[in-house]
C-alpha cells in the first residue's frame, strides 16, 4: 500500500474510532453511571483506576478503567489478576468477569490515545521484555480495546485461577500465545478485520 493510501486508512480508522466511542460513550452511561456509583458505595477510593499504559511508539499513557481492586493493590501484588485475587472487591469480581472495568477505555478511544482494535496496551515491565522487533511492529500501531489476541484470552482471569504464582502462570501460558497474535494482528489489520473483532468482542460480552 502507497503511503497516501497508508495515511487515508489511518484517517478513516481514526473517525471510526471517535464516531463508535462518542455512541459508545452516550448509550452506555446510565450503566457506567451505575458502576461508579456501586464501586464508591463498596469502598473507599477512586472510582478510576488510572494506571500507566505504552501506547503508540512507546509513549506512556494513563488508563481509564473502573477500579477493580481494594486501595494500593500494585503494592499487595503484581500485574497479573487471577479471578480469586484477593485483592478485587465484590463489584471488582463481577466486573473483570464481563470486562465491564474496561468500558472507561472509550474515553482513551475519544482522545486518541487507544483505538477500538489494537494490541492491549500493556505496562512498562512487559514491554520491556519484548525484542527489538517485537516493540518496532506492535507499538508501530495505537493499542486497542480489543483484538484477537483478547479474544483468545477473554478469561484471563480463570486460566490463573488457582495458581500459587499467576504471574509466572501468565508469563508462561498466555503471555507467548499473546505476543504471537498480536504480531499477527498488526501484520493484517484492516477495517473488516477491525469489524470482526469488534463484532466478536461485543458477542464474547453479552453471551
Amino acid at each position: 500500500m502507497s503511503s497516501h493510501g497508508q495515511e487515508n486508512t489511518k484517517m478513516f480508522k481514526r473517525l471510526f474510532d471517535i464516531i463508535l466511542s462518542l455512541i459508545g460513550l452516550i448509550a452506555a452511561s446510565p450503566l457506567l453511571l451505575l458502576i461508579a456509583v456501586l464501586i464508591k458505595k463498596e469502598s473507599k477510593g477512586p472510582v478510576f483506576f488510572r494506571g500507566q499504559r505504552i501506547g503508540k511508539n512507546g509513549e506512556p499513557f494513563r488508563i481509564f478503567k473502573f477500579r477493580t481492586m481494594v486501595v494500593n493493590a500494585d503494592k499487595l501484588g503484581g500485574p497479573s489478576t487471577a479471578s480469586d485475587d484477593p485483592r478485587l472487591t465484590k463489584i471488582g469480581k463481577f466486573l473483570k468477569k464481563y470486562q465491564l472495568d474496561e468500558l472507561p477505555q472509550l474515553i482513551d478511544v475519544l482522545q486518541g490515545k487507544m483505538s477500538l482494535v489494537g494490541p492491549r496496551p500493556e505496562v512498562l515491565f512487559y514491554v520491556n521484555m519484548l525484542s527489538e522487533e517485537e516493540k518496532k511492529i506492535i507499538l508501530s500501531i495505537s493499542p486497542g480495546m480489543t483484538d484477537l489476541a483478547s479474544l483468545a484470552n477473554f478469561h484471563e482471569g480463570e486460566i490463573l485461577k488457582g495458581s500459587p504464582d499467576p504471574e509466572k502462570t501468565y508469563q508462561e501460558k498466555i503471555r507467548p500465545a499473546k505476543l504471537k497474535l498480536q504480531m499477527e494482528y498488526v501484520k493484517n489489520h484492516s477495517f473488516w478485520l477491525d469489524l470482526k473483532i469488534i463484532f466478536k468482542t461485543v458477542l464474547k460480552v453479552l453471551f
